[in-house]
């Protein structure tokens, strides 16, 4: 029986904006450990918004959000601010990496806010999440330095670091070539595959999704396959 990482119960969401237009609908669906899952659907369907419910960004919703078996609904900013930090590592479309900083403490950075470990230790798992990634080299470099392609590994590696149950991904090849994109795609099934990390990917790359190991299809702000 594998563990249920994340689970989503009959969520609703409305918007009020002056009429209410109700976005999704009754959403229901549960992610095991080790899962490489995508989300698709045309634009405006409602992958984001519910990538922000699930993220815990967006607590305005009815029914239930459940993360490694823990309900997610009805806590405190900061309790949830908490569980992000420690359950969940994110990689955005844009990598949002501080330019004034280098690569590893970038990465650094959820680890040192998290407060687990020491500095050093903290320092000593950026360093073991870069070389995972192949980029251990660029440690030391100013963010801005580095290539897009690299950008987003660093990206990834920082939402390794706390080693979260979950990764959560919006578009995060959008922004890449081919080459990186393939590349990227080639790290989430590797830590799917290898590391049993479990992985919740936003994306409009059919051919990145139909690799993946499972597809959620959106469509109206309902799930028409999961």
């Amino acid at each position: 029986m594998q563990d249920t990482i994340l689970e989503a119960r009959h969520i609703v969401k409305e918007f009020h904006d002056p009429v209410t237009v109700q976005v999704l609908t009754d959403i229901t669906f549960k992610i095991t450990k080790g899962e490489f899952v995508s989300v698709i659907g045309k634009s405006g369907c409602g992958k984001s918004t519910l990538l922000y419910i699930l993220s815990t960004m967006d607590t305005d919703y009815k029914g239930e959000l459940l993360i490694d078996q823990e309900l997610m609904t009805g806590r405190s900013d900061v309790e949830l601010a908490r569980i992000r930090n420690e359950k969940i590592g994110f990689v955005f479309q844009f990598h949002y990496l501080l330019n004034e900083f280098s690569v590893i403490r970038n990465v650094m950075l959820p680890g040192l806010k998290l407060g687990r470990y020491s500095e050093q230790e903290v320092e000593h798992r950026a360093l073991e999440k870069l070389k995972m990634l192949g980029i251990d080299h660029l440690a030391t470099k100013e963010a801005y330095r580095i290539s897009g392609g690299e950008k987003q590994r660093v990206a990834i590696a920082r939402a390794l670091i706390n080693d979260p149950h979950i990764v959560m991904g919006d578009e995060p090849t959008g922004n890449l070539d081919t080459k990186n994109s393939e590349m990227v795609f080639e790290i989430f099934h590797e830590l799917a595959d290898v590391h049993n990390q479990t992985l919740l990917i936003v994306t409009h790359d059919q051919g990145f999704a139909e690799r993946s190991g499972r597809i959620i299809e959106m469509e109206d702000g309902r799930i028409i396959r999961h």
